[in-house]
């Protein structure tokens, strides 16, 4: 049985996979919360958006499942024998794409390529010359690549293309039979589907389903046979790469995000709230941390872990434990110095509730006022702890990439987009030029923080009262 490994970013992903079924529960049972989030699933671009980044958590999930495999025992070992364990830790999503960490080739490969892009020496007849290489794994079942690859690629994406269309047209199907009591039969759910007239935009979330299971299905059909997206210099496949650095953009997006609520809230309520010398005290602190530059303050604190790390080796058993806890001491460092703007808006926030009447009325009858800031106070800011959070994650994913680039990110032995790009950058200046890894690094960032600011500005429409702004909906007309 393998060895089941709990890292410091598996815990916190995981506490914080419980409180949104917790946070589900209660959207479920308040009816303001459901309303809102109805709101938000009205909106297509953000239902659209909020599809693709389930897509991406799905990938960070199976990447948050880390083990570590038993070696098998040695030949004549006597019962009883203590079981061993690997040196190195993998997780769910290493197990899924075994093929593309088995497929290592020599060196740079261009995508869907069946020759390395550097020439080498080799034989053929009896000849010694220098040619293209044959690629080990990429095209290796091709007899005749230069006859079989065009039409081999075609096909297979083709194939892949169909399973993804016809996943697609199950998914509506299902839809169709979820909704045939209300819209006349599944005939009728189908037309109502196609002409978009549904309550929420179910149109444009199947055809972002569509979309999506079609690139995933010429992927799938194609990454056993090639290296859709290219290989690096050390010839590791690119697209694993990029499926890797998701979880690291999830984890630096969410963790410092909720690293920087406790500080942001208490102490904007605190100093909205008692204002005075308290109130004072909080603006000076957060003024003064404002005030210093980020990246400067970040790599400070990033350099004082780093040698921390390489004078206490002995505090991890495997390398990937180390550049985890690294990770998660910046997304600490991260939320210890990103506080302030939320601060200020949840100070300004309770500067205006405190004179409400409910409020007022809470003070007279001798309610404490560390149950007014319970009841009273935080829960009516949290609309805008909610906006700045999701605002927030698709900054953090863009910081994470820029400070890994400088040097001062995450681990170098940590898959991320900063570190694919960071890598890419003198690839791109060589001849031939590489530019798969800075593409696809690139491309897989765009998308998630795309779908992360669209989504983003759903919840802002839906929760913020002064920035609402709906398309009207076009729904069955009755018959009379």
């Amino acid at each position: 049985m393998p060895k089941i490994v709990l890292l410091w970013t598996d815990i916190v992903l995981y506490l914080m996979l419980a409180a949104l079924v917790w946070y589900g529960w209660r959207i479920r049972v308040n009816a303001n919360l459901r309303a809102n989030w109805f709101k938000v699933l009205r909106d297509p671009a953000a239902l659209c958006a909020g599809i693709v980044m389930v897509l991406f958590g799905l990938v960070t999930v199976a990447d948050s499942v880390h083990f570590r495999r038993a070696l098998p025992p040695a030949a004549g070992a006597p019962a009883g024998t203590p079981t061993f364990y690997a040196t190195t830790t993998e997780s769910l999503l290493d197990v899924l794409l075994a093929r593309q960490i088995a497929m290592r080739e020599t060196g740079y490969s261009e995508p869907l390529a069946y020759l390395g892009l550097q020439k080498e020496p080799i034989e053929r007849d009896g000849q010694q010359l220098r040619d293209f290489p044959r690629l080990k794994f990429g095209g290796a079942h091709l007899s005749d690549p230069e006859a079989q690859w065009a039409s081999d690629v075609a096909l297979r994406a083709a194939a892949g293309a169909v399973g993804g269309l016809l996943l697609a047209t199950f998914a509506a199907l299902a839809t169709a039979a979820a909704l045939r009591r209300s819209h006349g039969g599944v005939a009728g759910a189908l037309r109502d589907l196609l002409a978009d007239r549904t309550d929420l935009p179910l149109r444009a979330a199947l055809a972002t389903v569509t979309v999506a299971a079609v690139l995933i299905g010429m992927v799938v059909a194609l990454m056993g046979h090639y290296h859709v997206f290219g290989t690096d210099r050390t010839g590791n496949d690119v697209l694993y790469q990029a499926l890797k650095s998701i979880r690291t953009a999830f984890v630096i997006g969410t963790l410092a995000t909720v690293a920087t609520l406790p500080f942001a809230v208490v102490l904007g309520i605190l100093a909205g709230y008692f204002r005075g010398w308290v109130d004072e005290v909080i603006q000076y602190l957060y003024t003064t941390l404002s005030s210093v530059p980020n990246v400067l303050l970040i790599a400070a604190c990033v350099l004082m872990v780093q040698v921390f790390l390489d004078k206490n080796p002995d505090l991890f058993e495997t390398g990937l434990e180390r550049s985890d806890l690294k990770i998660f001491l910046l997304c600490v460092i991260l939320g210890l110095t990103g506080w302030a703007t939320l601060c200020r808006l949840v100070r300004g926030e309770t500067l205006k509730l405190r004179e409400l009447e409910y409020v007022q009325a809470a003070t007279a009858f001798g309610v404490g006022h560390a149950r007014i800031m319970a009841k009273h106070i935080a829960p009516n800011v949290m609309h805008l702890v909610l906006i700045t959070t999701v605002l927030s994650f698709s900054d953090l994913i863009l910081y994470e990439a820029v400070l890994t680039y400088v040097g001062v990110g995450v681990d170098p032995s940590m898959n991320s987009f900063g570190g694919m790009i960071n890598l890419a950058r003198s690839e791109m200046s060589r001849d031939p030029v590489v530019w798969w890894s800075f593409a696809a690094a690139f491309g897989f960032m765009v998308t998630l923080v795309l779908a992360a600011n669209l989504f983003a500005d759903g919840v802002r429409d839906a929760f913020d009262p002064r920035a609402r702004s709906f398309r009207p909906r076009l729904l069955k007309r009755s018959a009379a």
